[in-house]
């Protein structure tokens, strides 16, 4: 099985290396931060009339699964 294309690897690589290590750290969180409220904006989409506890437990749910692959 051929890998996917990355036209763009190398620049995103030499971006990385350009940053400092605080501007990566920030990166990570951005990026993290970006993941969750995609993750939120889907679960509501999904589930329009459930009750904000309810959302909310859900996504605490499917972010503990992503964090717990040994089971």
């Amino acid at each position: 099985m051929n890998p996917k294309p990355r036209p763009h690897h190398a620049l995103y690589i030499r971006i990385l290396r350009a940053m400092t290590p605080e501007q990566r750290l920030a990166k990570a969180f951005e990026l993290g931060e970006l993941g969750r409220e995609l993750l939120r904006a889907g679960v509501r989409q999904r589930y329009p009339d459930y009750p904000e506890a309810a959302l909310r437990a859900m996504e605490l749910e499917r972010i503990a699964r992503c964090h717990n692959r040994n089971y």
